[in-house]
């Protein structure tokens, strides 16, 4: 396992910090966070996120589904811009150990009006265009609970009319937690795949080939240019404090919400620490703290740095760097001595240009 983190480190480091490039990766959705638990902290939770929504952040926290998980989120990304995201998600838990989940992110970047070189000026109509993640991930704990490893397959579709770039990525990730459930490492390698390119009949155009007065005309292709997916390194680590109540370590078929391996405090403290590596940007060093009620009510905070963000005028992201978040999640009961939950998650994420990214979402635990 030790030699899996390193080689994960030295990978990513290889990759990461290169602001000059800025601007010429494609598919830079992957690196869009449409999940209100985790962007609650600015995603810097990568030691201690969990469940089905992990496959955006560390792939190794599914493994702590033991499990069935859903997710629902919607998101209003840069409000006013009316673009918004619609993710879901699917875990299911094994005896073995092992989880497999499934994740779906689709864009709603509302309607373009159609041109051509005919008609620039347009008048023939509007168009949507399509952008869909689509994220197969397997997980599984070893070590006695302490260990967890995971990795993702997500398949990239992006499209207009006539024209289409299609693309796959992958992710990998480890977590580690002490026998307590209380320090928690984490580092995951994200979005390393092959170059994308453009392809379609929008990339040909009929030209006339013969001059003035000529009848002939031809089919030109424009070659169309492949671009890189920003690939990320994720290093992160949170330590819980708990408070008051504390009961015995909950069994892995009865730990309800994917939080087995942890104590049950009355009330928890837990700061967290996460660096990103980002390989078309400049790299963030995030610090914040989520206070906890049992596992029944979760407010969260963070902030993430990087060179410039405090200057409108200089920064090179749309984001302030402030994260809050909350969770309200609930019991019920399913059977005799289990319980499921069922969680409502909010998060605000304030902008310099528009009016801030909301994210709500609804998780359940059977």
């Amino acid at each position: 396992m030790r030699r899996y983190l390193v080689l994960l480190t030295l990978l990513g480091a290889a990759l990461g910090g290169n602001p000059e490039r800025a601007g010429s990766a494609g598919a830079t959705q992957l690196l869009i966070n449409p999940y209100a638990r985790s962007s609650g902290m600015g995603g810097i939770n990568i030691a201690n996120t969990y469940g089905i929504e992990s496959v955006i952040i560390n792939p190794a926290g599914i493994a702590l589904t033991r499990r069935t998980e859903f997710i629902f989120s919607h998101t209003r990304w840069l409000v006013g811009s009316d673009i918004n995201i619609n993710a879901f998600g699917f875990a299911q838990g094994f005896k073995n150990g092992g989880t497999l989940g499934l994740a779906v992110m689709a864009f709603d970047l509302g309607q373009f009006e159609r041109t051509t070189i005919d008609n620039p000026d347009g008048g023939i109509g509007y168009f949507s265009p399509t952008m869909l993640n689509i994220s197969i991930s397997y997980a599984k704990v070893f070590a006695d609970d302490r260990i967890f490893v995971g990795a993702t397959t997500k398949l990239i579709h992006e499209s207009i009319p006539d024209a289409a770039a299609n693309g796959v990525a992958f992710d990998a990730g480890v977590q580690y937690r002490d026998k307590q459930g209380n320090l928690k490492l984490g580092v995951a390698l994200r979005n390393i795949g092959p170059q994308m390119r453009y392809r379609g009949e929008g990339l040909t155009a009929r030209a006339n080939l013969g001059g003035a007065g000529s009848a002939f005309t031809s089919l030109v292709s424009t070659p169309p240019a492949s671009f890189e997916i920003p690939s990320v390194l994720l290093i992160g680590a949170a330590y819980r404090i708990g408070i008051g109540g504390e009961a015995e370590l909950k069994a892995r078929e009865s730990a309800a919400g994917g939080t087995g391996g942890d104590r049950d405090y009355l009330f928890s403290i837990i700061p967290m620490l996460g660096f990103y590596a980002n390989s078309f940007q400049n790299n963030q060093l995030g610090g914040g703290i989520e206070l906890r009620y049992k596992n029944y009510f979760m407010i969260r905070g963070a902030y993430m740095w990087e060179p410039d963000i405090t200057s409108k005028e200089t920064t090179q992201n749309a984001f302030m760097g402030i994260n809050f978040g909350a969770t309200v999640e609930l019991p019920f009961r399913t059977g005799e001595n289990r319980y499921s939950t069922f969680g409502i998650d909010y998060s605000y994420r304030p902008t310099y240009f528009f009016n801030g990214t909301h994210s709500i979402g609804a998780r359940l635990y059977l």
